[in-house]
């Protein structure tokens, strides 16, 4: 390991070691526009009840139609789903131009062929620097029907691919994480 001074740059390098799944978060903005944005932010905060965030740059161009969303979904993302991460990271455009979605049970567009989606109230916002971090409750959740489920990895700047020649093992029966994660 080496020890460098700080700096923005070296920190973003540092958290890019850190490997995470893709999603794409969606949500109907006030005029009813269709939402989109993709976040390797999303993390579990609570079973009971049920919550989960994300954060969003309060540079982007929708932050303020986000902050105004009273539900969204947030749609993990397979391999095959690379496209979409890319399309709904990049501002402008229509995002939306040709992407099956189906109907959420508030109206919000879901992400066809998502490994699984989760529709949530608005929560609570909290300031997060750069960035606002999104507290959501989960109402209701779908997960895909795919017989071997690969998700959509980023680590190091990068999409990467799980290696299924490995082993897989459970988590430890004194592990926090429920069993029914593993």
């Amino acid at each position: 390991m080496q020890d460098a001074p700080f700096d923005q740059a070296r920190f973003r390098q540092a958290l890019g070691r850190f490997a995470t799944g893709v999603a794409v978060v969606t949500a109907l903005a006030p005029d009813g526009g269709r939402l989109g944005i993709t976040v390797s932010s999303f993390n579990s905060v609570s079973l009971l009840p049920p919550l989960i965030l994300f954060s969003i740059a309060r540079r982007a161009n929708s932050f303020p139609a986000w902050q105004a969303a009273r539900h969204y979904a947030v749609n993990v993302l397979s391999e095959a789903q690379e496209a979409l991460s890319d399309r709904f990271a990049k501002p402008g455009g229509d995002r939306w131009d040709g992407v099956a979605t189906i109907d959420g049970r508030s109206g919000i567009p879901l992400l066809a062929g998502s490994l699984a989606v989760l529709e949530c109230a608005a929560h609570a916002r909290h300031p997060g620097g750069d960035h606002e971090i999104f507290v959501g409750e989960v109402e209701t959740l779908r997960i895909g029907e795919t017989p071997a489920p690969r998700p959509l990895v980023f680590f190091s700047g990068r999409y990467r691919r799980l290696d299924t020649a490995g082993e897989a093992h459970l988590a430890p029966s004194d592990s926090l994480f429920p069993k029914s994660w593993a």
